[in-house]
């Protein structure tokens, strides 16, 4: 396996956990909303509901640092844990999309016939964090859900720390009517926020604010799009990384219906785990 494309697979897996953010739900319904809210408690009445969702299926668009600009749809299930995605990045559009999916410990990256050249043929990478060592690295956190037992923290509570919340105006997303809210938050100032969760939330959300942290993000530009039903259906969010722009709009399609996701055939599969452990014993 050459270089080129260990570094797209790697590249692929990194846009997989920043990407695969945003355990939310989605549902139809009229953007009315209840006179007593304020843009503030509307949008943590929205974050609340992201507890207890077992699935999900979402589209994102947008900008990545280090990737540049990305679509992708996905699906995911968080008891068990495990996402299936095809993304295509713009720089790389025409070795056509890389599908991820990730079950149990392992994450598969699949790639078109250029990718399979470069592979005797095989279609898949497998990376296995256990025996690589990152099964830590590896959590509902860090991909944007969680156990169905805990709260999902994600990317659109985020906007629950800003205290400049606005409400902007009633917007059709998807077909769906939605209240379109507005503000910037400081990961310190989401943080602080936090101490006034219960321990499973709080540790939930740090899991997600942590890898912005990483990105050297300090600040998001959120945006926030609610239905009828007090269920997110879209977020944007707009900040500066230490290797570049992000900004990324994710919209929510279904969310409590049943997802699956099955491993690549063995035969069709680079087990990169193997190939290391081959290399150092050579």
């Amino acid at each position: 396996m050459n270089g080129s494309v260990r570094h797209r697979a790697a590249g692929a897996a990194l846009a997989a956990l920043v990407l695969g953010g945003g355990a939310v739900g989605c549902a139809k319904g009229a953007a009315e909303e209840s006179p007593a809210l304020t843009p503030a408690a509307a949008v943590a009445k929205a974050a609340k509901k992201t507890e207890g969702i077992t699935s999900l299926r979402y589209r994102m668009t947008g900008q990545v640092p280090e990737q540049g600009k990305v679509s992708a749809e996905a699906a995911m299930s968080m008891k068990p844990l495990a996402m299936s995605m095809k993304m295509t990045v713009e720089d790389q559009a025409a070795d056509g999309p890389v599908e991820i999916r990730l079950v149990g410990k392992a994450m598969y990256i699949g790639g078109g016939a250029q990718a399979a050249k470069d592979m005797d043929g095989k279609h898949w990478i497998k990376f296995d964090m256990s025996a690589l060592g990152a099964d830590k690295e590896l959590n509902a956190g860090r991909l944007g859900g969680g156990a169905a037992d805990k709260n999902p923290a994600t990317e659109s509570t985020f906007l629950t720390g800003a205290k400049d919340v606005k409400k902007v105006g009633t917007e059709t997303v998807d077909g769906v009517r939605t209240t379109h809210y507005k503000g910037k938050v400081t990961l310190d100032e989401f943080r602080k926020s936090l101490r006034s969760e219960d321990k499973t939330t709080r540790e939930a959300r740090q899991k997600s604010l942590d890898q912005y942290t990483k990105m050297g993000v300090d600040a998001l530009t959120m945006d926030m799009w609610v239905d009828g039903t007090d269920h997110t259906k879209q977020f944007r969010m707009r900040g500066t990384a230490d290797k570049g722009p992000l900004d990324m709009t994710v919209t929510f399609l279904d969310f409590d219906k049943p997802v699956t996701v099955t491993a690549p055939p063995a035969k069709d599969t680079v087990d990169l785990a193997e190939m290391m452990k081959g290399a150092r014993q050579g």
